[in-house]
């Protein structure tokens, strides 16, 4: 890893207003990299919206590949990494919650949820695997929302080479310090495991679908220390520059970078359906 200067967007994101939200996007990153930012992202579902009502017909699979395409353009024409979510609509599969993964040369991968909440799962499908993106010196991974809760998905990431890993989220419900409180408990524990960075982001505002977002951003180092944060209800970012001697320092260290005295052998209980193991 190398020092990068990254930001969290807490962003309003309306329903089935897409363009629009391409359109304010484009003008936040232009914000965040007249300020430094070299990789900048969106809350999930930040293009599309929030909904559990009837996804798939949202836009057609034409359409959807057409708003990757500008996520992409968007990278290239600020020459930064962007992430963003939306709902993905495949030409025979899906829908899926989606994070875009771009840089300066186009599409880096995207990310499908693979932990949906119980809300999601009559609504999406479920992602298959849980991906590491890597350009020029850095390793990162996405995590959505619900997602961050499962401490399995940030130590594989980990072990794949991740070096920071973005929660993306589109939370609802509770004031902003709480949901931030919320955060710091369970958060703060993926960052000091598995020695790397932890970067949060969240919806802000309220929407037609009836859902009111607190916008609550977070960036932890190795150590599981805070080093930015906001919890506020208005849209707004954090920008900070993640150290890579901050991670040397971590991974270096034979008492807290944990991940190397694993014992696999003994999980076995992690892969049954058997709750008891």
């Amino acid at each position: 890893m190398r020092d990068v200067t990254m930001a969290c967007v807490c962003m309003h994101s309306e329903v089935g207003k897409a363009e629009e939200n391409l359109a304010h996007m484009e003008d936040l990153v232009q914000e965040a990299r007249g300020r430094g930012a070299e990789m900048i992202c969106f809350p999930e579902l930040s293009i599309s919206g929030y909904l559990l009502k009837d996804p798939a017909s949202m836009y057609d699979w034409r359409y959807c590949q057409r708003l990757i395409g500008t996520v992409a353009d968007i990278a290239r024409d600020n020459k930064v990494i962007l992430m963003a979510g939306l709902v993905e609509v495949g030409e025979h599969e899906g829908p899926f919650i989606t994070h875009v993964a771009a840089g300066p040369k186009g599409v880096l991968g995207l990310y499908r949820k693979s932990h949906l909440s119980p809300m999601e799962q009559d609504s999406y499908k479920a992602g298959g695997e849980i991906k590491v993106f890597e350009y020029d010196g850095i390793a990162f991974g996405v995590q959505l929302c619900w997602e961050a809760h499962f401490p399995e998905i940030s130590t594989i990431m980990a072990l794949k080479g991740a070096e920071i890993i973005f929660m993306p989220h589109a939370s609802p419900r509770t004031g902003p310090q709480e949901k931030l409180d919320s955060w710091l408990r369970h958060m703060t524990s993926r960052a000091f495991d598995n020695a790397l960075y932890i970067a949060a982001c969240n919806q802000v505002g309220s929407t037609t679908e009836g859902y009111v977002f607190p916008g609550v951003a977070v960036v932890i180092d190795p150590s599981g220390h805070v080093v930015a944060r906001r919890a506020e209800e208005k849209e707004g970012m954090i920008i900070t520059t993640l150290k890579a001697d901050k991670l040397d320092h971590v991974r270096s260290h034979r008492l807290r970078y944990f991940l190397p005295s694993r014992r696999p052998e003994l999980y076995q209980a992690l892969i049954s359906k058997d709750q008891r193991g």
